[in-house]
């Protein structure tokens, strides 16, 4: 399981488990029946029934919740943090929407939305997969979880003072399933949202004994119906599957000041805000104000933090980790610099390919691309032997598969051995998967030897230092499109060795837009780096990542275009997993099926998240465990630190 977020985030006012692109497609101006046959989604009202439920005050996947009824705080808060002062965040790129129930399918969806927003519970960040009332006071569901119930609170509002209501809750639903192929995939058991109460909501699934759909139920943003269907200043009624820059009504902590449209935007602390003295809420989304300015590329927002225009900047290049920190403010200790280990996702990210282009359906060719990447020689040249090899979709957690399967996860695999070889590949039981080694002249040459050997086996030959279809005469060519200028240093290095196979190499570095409308849109692409943050309890979000069912919708995460019916049966044993061994064993056999397919080729990851900051902010002394660093919601503006680097704001 991982919380639904549209991309790219800034995460302010919302301490979440894990972050991921959310790419949402539009269904034209009406809200219609979703494409799902079984799926009855239309708001419904029943009489309310007087039924006996056993109400709970929060949600944990596996075992007990942490916190009791009616606790004042979360552990790791500061509830006697201040409340004021100014954090300037960044961002690259540009924005022109503030409608996420269509980002990254219409527009570009500007950072922070979520903010404004609330969502039926608020994960707990120092447990795995626990989550507390929110909009919802309270929930429930039967002994076969075929259904789930949210009592809402009676005084949760939003801006303008309306009440939040079931009524707002069904139309969010059923506008993000509509409109969103990664929530239309998400919820795709979910059969019925009807009021079942004059403060509840319940949903119906499809099946019982799905352990997590009562709790990602309590994901998705809730809008406000009245204001989508009312008229904007311009007299045009609103349509929540179209892109606006109309100031949204929200319910958060947060609502928009100011902004220019692709350049800045600012959020203002909404000072009667419903919910500021929630046990949830205590000690959070402690700032007046948050400024984000939009920077072109990368470099250029690292040259806006050295010279005091941002306040935080989360670096992702070793090489600026390593070399590019010794202007005066480090050194004389205004600016600080920390790394936060990161203990709640998993990742993958890697060189990935577009199946749905003829040369890279056969897997003896894109692992033949993995043999030609030197990781070990880029590590040491460009990245300062900063970084380790990604082995495993899961990398970093205990769900990552390694050596060969045993035990449970074995009779897991002995259920899709039926397959046919090109969907679970008889390397699975007999090899562990390993990365290709590089880092010397002859090991090199040994695995550029062996991919040598795989492309013969596909089907090429070599003529004119080419390699060419030996069936249709077509050279075997590959375009890396890219977002950031930064990646540029790595594959330029990368396509040196793949030149040496005789591949036709060539590199296009393009804007936000058009990445998206390439990438997300229309797959129009080769290869692209891309990654995929795993929670600690995957579950439903795989669909939406590796399921058949996403590789032919636009915008769905399935960016490689993967229908393979071993990993969707692998995917519902994750999703139908009781309890925490069963989802182990079943997410490492996914896993296993997914690596020996070489579907990417991994890249190299790092465990920790690097910061930088002026030390102008002051944080709780006992971090959580998961989900750092948490900033700017659980830190706050501090006076007297900011008054020592006297630099005036």
């Amino acid at each position: 399981m991982a919380s639904l977020v549209p991309g790219p985030v800034i995460n302010i006012g919302c301490a979440m488990t894990t972050t991921r692109r959310t790419f949402l497609r539009s269904a034209g101006a009406a809200i219609a029946a979703p494409a799902v046959a079984h799926v009855a989604l239309a708001p419904t009202r029943v009489a309310a029934q007087p039924v006996e439920r056993a109400w709970r005050h929060g949600l944990a996947l596996f075992g007990d919740l942490k916190y009791p009824p009616q606790f004042a705080h979360f552990d790791y808060v500061n509830p006697q943090a201040p409340i004021g002062g100014t954090v300037r965040l960044s961002a690259t790129g540009t924005f022109d929407n503030f409608n996420l129930v269509v980002a990254g399918v219409k527009g570009q969806l500007a950072s922070g939305i979520e903010a404004l927003y609330e969502t039926l519970l608020t994960p707990s960040l120092d447990e795995e997969s626990s989550a507390y009332g929110l909009l919802a006071e309270a929930v429930s569901y039967p002994p076969d979880r075929a259904s789930v119930t949210y009592r809402l609170r009676a005084e949760a509002k939003w801006h303008d003072g309306r009440p939040i209501t079931p009524d707002d809750v069904i139309f969010s639903f059923t506008a993000l399933k509509t409109n969103a192929p990664q929530y239309s995939a998400y919820y795709r058991r979910v059969t019925k949202a009807e009021q079942t109460g004059d403060h509840e909501v319940t949903f119906t699934f499809d099946a019982p004994g799905i352990r997590e759909l009562p709790q990602i139920l309590s994901e998705f943003p809730v809008l406000p119906k009245h204001w989508w269907e009312a008229t904007n200043t311009a007299g045009r009624r609103r349509n929540v599957a179209e892109t606006t820059l109309d100031r949204p009504l929200g319910s958060g902590p947060y609502r928009i000041k100011t902004f220019d449209a692709g350049r800045t935007i600012t959020f203002e602390r909404v000072a009667d805000y419903w919910g500021k003295n929630l046990n949830v809420r205590a000690g959070r989304d402690n700032f007046g104000e948050l400024r984000i300015d939009y920077f072109r590329d990368t470099a250029v927002e690292f040259e806006a933090f050295k010279g005091d225009q941002v306040d935080w900047h989360q670096e992702s290049a070793a090489k600026n980790w390593a070399t590019g920190y010794g202007f005066p403010a480090v050194k004389d200790k205004r600016v600080l610099r920390e790394e936060f280990p990161i203990r709640n996702t998993g990742t993958m990210q890697g060189f990935a390919f577009n199946l749905r282009r003829r040369q890279f359906r056969d897997p003896r060719v894109r692992r033949a691309f993995n043999l030609a990447l030197d990781f070990e020689t880029i590590n040491s040249q460009i990245f300062f032997r900063q970084y380790s090899r990604i082995a495993s979709y899961f990398d970093g957690t205990e769900l990552a598969s390694s050596g060969l399967p045993q035990g449970r996860e074995l009779e897991i695999l002995e259920t899709v051995r039926r397959y046919v070889p090109a969907d679970v590949p008889p390397e699975v039981f007999t090899t562990p998967y390993t990365n290709p080694v590089g880092g010397n002249p002859q090991a090199v040459r040994a695995n550029l030897s062996e991919a040598t050997r795989l492309l013969e086996a596909a089907g090429y030959v070599v003529r004119n230092l080419k390699l060419i279809d030996a069936k249709t005469g077509q050279p075997l060519a590959a375009e890396f499109l890219l977002s950031d200028p930064g990646y540029e240093r790595f594959v330029l290095f990368y396509a040196e060795s793949l030149k040496r196979l005789g591949v036709q190499v060539t590199i296009r570095t393009v804007d936000d837009v058009q990445y998206e409308n390439r990438v997300a849109r229309r797959r129009d692409f080769d290869v692209v780096v891309d990654s995929w943050e795993q929670s600690l309890t995957p579950g439903n979000e795989q669909r939406e990542f590796w399921g058949s069912q996403a590789a032919d919708m636009a915008g769905s995460r399935n960016t490689i275009g993967i229908k393979n019916p071993a990993i969707d049966a692998l995917i519902d044993r994750v999703v139908m997993a009781q309890d925490r061994d069963d989802l182990t064993a079943a997410t490492r056999a996914l896993d296993r099926v997914l690596l020996w397919n070489h579907y990417v080729v991994p890249q190299w990851n790092y465990p920790k998240a690097r910061t930088a900051r002026w030390d102008r902010f002051g944080r709780p002394d006992q971090m959580p465990e998961f989900g750092q660093p948490a900033f700017p919601t659980l830190w706050w503006w501090d006076a007297a630190r900011a008054a020592k680097i006297a630099s005036p704001r």
